[in-house]
């Protein structure tokens, strides 16, 4: 049997990028992340329960490769690791053309680096992928950081922000927007669990003035977007806004889109467009992201599709920022 999905279309060029860094197999990977006190499959299924074993086996190679490349500090690893995630792209995919791998390592460095104060999951709150997503980081950035990373969740509706801080122990934080004053304002703010979860604020806005608002007042420094649920009328809106607003500004604004993939059919509904409304997230990202994903912000199956892995944009995120930090502490371990 297979040791993962899709093995054939991708084992060529997975032993290339192996071999270029004197690592003779998948199989020789795990053994060197296992000598180094890892258990990087644990630790990615641990984040995304339903991930595919591509996933998993991706972040080990990627993991071998950081260790043998000598990577001390978890900025430098977590790039290291988007070498392996890139390896595992299908060729010829969306994944692969987008560089969708090195593009996930290059964020998982930024979140690391003491220059981004806050990152925002810029979600629909559509899923809970963001949530694991934010879990992950939250739990494992700060211990390499010299400066805590502030993370948020900056979602449409006040109701599903509260119910997903109350459901994965999160800080619900209230605002009321001032159209007025075009200011905000935190009217309310409980947190629902005493530990590291409670660091992750979960934000709800009436609108995409509200939500660009927020994110001032949190000074986001980069954010990723989900696409499941009210992307053209909250997300990519304040994203693009925001990013505006940020040059006028003269802040760093780092945006990410986080997929359309071959382009997200979006209900019409949500759309008033029918079949004008294929392709519109992907469409909407472009317009103002610095790096695009591919395929969803929450769903395995529909990132495998796009020839990356099979686990979501989101949780990525917090798996490639959770491995790096293992290989930096188990360095300091004298492991590696």
């Amino acid at each position: 049997m297979a040791l993962f999905e899709s093995y054939e279309r991708r084992i060529d060029q997975i032993n290339a990028v192996l071999n270029s860094y004197g690592i003779s197999s998948v199989e020789e990977a795990e053994k060197i992340t296992k000598d180094a006190g890892l258990d990087v499959y644990e630790q990615v299924k641990k984040i995304q329960p339903i991930c595919f074993e591509n996933a998993c086996w991706a972040y080990t190679v990627g993991a071998a490769i950081a260790i043998k490349k000598g990577a001390v500090k978890a900025a430098d690893a977590a790039a290291a690791i988007g070498e392996g995630l890139q390896a595992f792209c299908i060729p010829g995919s969306v994944a692969d053309h987008r560089k969708v791998g090195l593009g996930h390592g290059n964020l998982g460095k930024m979140l690391l680096e003491e220059e981004t104060e806050c990152f925002c999951f810029l979600a629909g709150h559509e899923s809970f992928a963001a949530a694991e997503g934010a879990i992950g980081i939250a739990e494992k950035a700060n211990k390499v950081r010299q400066k805590p990373l502030r993370v948020i969740l900056n979602g449409l509706g006040k109701d599903a922000a509260q119910i997903i801080s109350r459901i994965n122990g999160f800080t619900f934080v209230e605002t009321k927007y001032d159209y007025k004053e075009a200011k905000v304002n935190v009217v309310y703010e409980k947190a629902y669990s005493d530990g590291l979860r409670a660091t992750v604020k979960c934000y709800g806005a009436d609108d995409v003035q509200e939500g660009v608002a927020i994110m001032h007042m949190e000074n986001v420094g980069v954010s990723i977007t989900g696409n499941s649920t009210n992307p053209t009328r909250f997300q990519h809106p304040v994203a693009g806004t925001y990013k505006k607003e940020c040059i006028e500004q003269g802040k760093k604004y780092f945006s990410v889109a986080s997929g359309g993939g071959t382009g997200r059919t979006l209900h019409p509904d949500n759309m008033a467009a029918g079949p004008a409304s294929y392709g519109m997230t992907d469409t909407m990202g472009r317009m103002h992201s610095d790096a695009q994903f591919a395929g969803s912000s929450s769903v395995p199956a529909h990132v495998e599709m796009m020839g990356l892995i099979g686990m979501g944009n989101n949780p990525m995120v917090g798996a490639t920022v959770a491995v790096a930090v293992s290989i930096e502490e188990a360095h300091k371990a004298g492991k590696c």
